[in-house]
């Protein structure tokens, strides 16, 4: 098990919120996506609805509390950090890759 370099584990680290709710809320976002196509299809909506906004919020509610855990933790454990935070990018991609991909 890698403890970074100051002894801090990554499963001690991952088990704070600014540490699994960026991930959640991605899941979240993509969840209110697959929603929506499963109930209204893949045809574009002309006006944004709810769906939408909370989509939206989801994802940008995220950056406070990325930021906070970044301030807290990069400097305490750098490695172990940034593999939550690659996590936490790679969450957010998989999130807005429909949106993307079908052009929404």
């Amino acid at each position: 098990m890698d403890t970074g370099q100051e002894g801090v584990a990554l499963p001690r680290i991952s088990r704070h919120p600014t540490a699994y709710l960026p991930i959640a809320m991605s899941l979240a976002a993509l969840a209110v996506v697959i929603g929506r196509i499963a109930l209204f299809g893949t045809a574009p909506d002309p006006d944004e609805g709810a769906a939408a906004h909370l989509f939206q919020l989801l994802l940008v509610a995220q950056f406070p509390i990325i930021g906070a855990f970044a301030l807290r933790w990069l400097p305490r454990a750098p490695a172990a950090a940034l593999r939550v935070l690659a996590l936490q990018l790679l969450a957010a991609l998989i999130a807005l890759a429909p949106v993307f991909l079908l052009g929404f």
